[in-house]
């Protein structure tokens, strides 16, 4: 026995034992490893599927290593910096085990941070009568405000209102951040996006996805971009003061449109494509003839434009700026004449710029046409459209989620599941794409979706309804294949 302790106990054997636990550790902290074993490759399954989730894991894994390098908290990421900056005084006594979610999940139900969820946002509602007093004159329903965890825990009990079967496709040649996604006018499979480095690119999600053209010519980053109503054209704009008209089949740039300060949002007029709107820094709405590049019309806000949209008619122009507040102008569809109607103020004592202004003609909630708009403090607005008041707005719902570091966009869910709910989907800092139903006071988060490595800023969906596209600040776009409603 006491020749088996000193052997055990020899510098071979030390040596051995401190080799194979650095090997294990290694091994442990490998997160090539950690891709593999989170997707395993199982003997009925797809292997080009499997690849992609086990290359987007190892990413995300990188990602999380890269992050913590700008951002020092106790060893965690940007994320944990801030809720640890608005921590509640009694937190100590509030920390319970939290549940961790795991990317395998991707497309289905996943379990939030939980108890803790309040550590991040506060889970409450109370009625909008707080944020916008007004809006009870014209409102025959009732609407409320709800603050929601972007993380929130998801119901098990319910079938998911939006499921996925998986990725159909990634575009990852682009290196800078995607500010800016969307899919063609009527188009299912016509997809571009425009990044901080100026480039846009054009690729077709079809059966076998492909770049169709790297459109080449802003020097800063392209802010916005709109097709045309036969997406033939794109307009966009960009930091670099100019607006840009393309020619998609031939890559060309046809004209460009110099102007005095960033060029921060742009529409072309539904009806008629030969008026192209933009929104700059310089406080100003201004029209321009699509064929000649001529300023038609002007108007001067409050504060910078950043986001805007068009209603169905191409009569009114709703338009957020940097302080929060909401303009309605009414615009001559034969001359482009631009004059204000009504402005929709934020009550938040900090102004934060809008990132998204979405129309939409109608729904089911609203009864008529309604209103999206999205702000960087992480206020969703949901407002109901007067087309008989030069377009009142009425808000319905308000959705409070965590403040945004980027200009991270939201968007309506498509309109076949009305029946169910009123969903929303949009971006986040934590590299997920959440779900919202607006009809639940509580417990808004429906779904979410995993596999970015990076903030996720833009998101579209096409006109079939079976694709959403996502992208995120490392430059990858993901084309999400909708499941088949039963």
């Amino acid at each position: 026995m006491a020749e088996q302790i000193v052997r055990n106990s020899s510098p071979e054997n030390d040596d051995w034992k401190l080799q194979y636990n650095e090997k294990k550790k290694e091994l442990i902290s490998d997160p090539e490893f950690f891709s593999c074993m989170l997707q395993p490759s199982l003997s009925d399954s797809d292997p080009n599927y499997i690849g992609i989730r086990r290359l987007l894991l190892y990413r995300k894994a990188e990602s999380g290593v890269l992050r913590r390098k700008d951002w020092r908290c106790n060893g965690k990421g940007y994320v944990a910096y801030r809720n640890y900056v608005n921590r509640p005084r009694n937190w100590e006594t509030l920390q319970t085990p939290s549940y961790s979610s795991t990317p395998g999940h991707s497309g289905r139900w996943v379990p939030s941070p939980g108890p803790l969820s309040h550590l991040f946002e506060v889970d409450s509602w109370s009625t909008s009568r707080d944020l916008h007093s007004a809006s009870r004159a014209l409102s025959h329903s009732t609407s409320f405000s709800s603050n929601a965890s972007d993380s929130e825990r998801p119901r098990r009990k319910e079938e998911p209102a939006y499921s996925f079967v998986g990725m159909h496709c990634i575009f990852d040649q682009c290196k800078a951040m995607v500010t800016v996604i969307k899919f063609g006018h009527m188009s299912s499979d016509l997809l571009a996006y425009g990044a901080s480095d100026g480039s846009l690119t054009v690729c077709s999600v079809s059966t076998q996805p492909s770049i169709v053209k790297q459109l080449i010519g802003h020097s800063k980053d392209v802010t916005d971009f709109d097709f045309s109503t036969n997406n033939q054209y794109i307009a966009s704009s960009s930091l670099d003061k100019t607006v840009r008209v393309w020619d998609i089949l031939k890559g060309l740039c046809m004209r460009v449109i110099y102007g005095v300060s960033s060029q921060l949002c742009i529409r072309f007029h539904p009806v008629n494509n030969n008026f192209l709107s933009v929104g700059n820094a310089n406080k100003e709405t201004t029209v321009f003839n699509f064929s000649t590049g001529r300023t038609i019309s002007k108007k001067i806000f409050d504060s910078e434009i950043t986001a805007m949209d068009h209603d169905h008619t191409g009569q009114l122009i709703f338009c957020g700026d940097s302080q929060g507040c909401v303009y309605t102008v009414t615009m001559e569809s034969r001359t482009g004449a631009l004059s204000r109607s009504h402005s929709n103020r934020s009550s938040s004592k900090h102004k934060s710029p809008v990132t998204t202004v979405q129309y939409r003609t109608f729904s089911l909630l609203a009864r008529g046409p309604v209103l999206l708009t999205f702000a960087r403090d992480g206020t969703l607005s949901f407002f109901s459209v007067s087309l008989e008041i030069k377009g009142y707005l009425t808000l319905r719902c308000a959705l409070k989620l965590a403040p945004r570091l980027h200009s991270i966009r939201a968007s309506f869910c498509p309109l076949l599941s009305l029946e169910k709910g009123e969903y929303i989907v949009a971006g986040s800092e934590d590299a997920n794409v959440y779900f919202y139903d607006l009809t639940r006071p509580k417990h808004t988060c429906v779904n979410k979706l995993q596999g970015h490595g990076y903030p996720v800023i833009g998101i579209a969906w096409n006109h079939g309804e079976n694709f959403l596209a996502s992208s995120d600040f490392g430059g990858t776009v993901i084309v999400w294949k909708r499941a088949k409603s039963s």
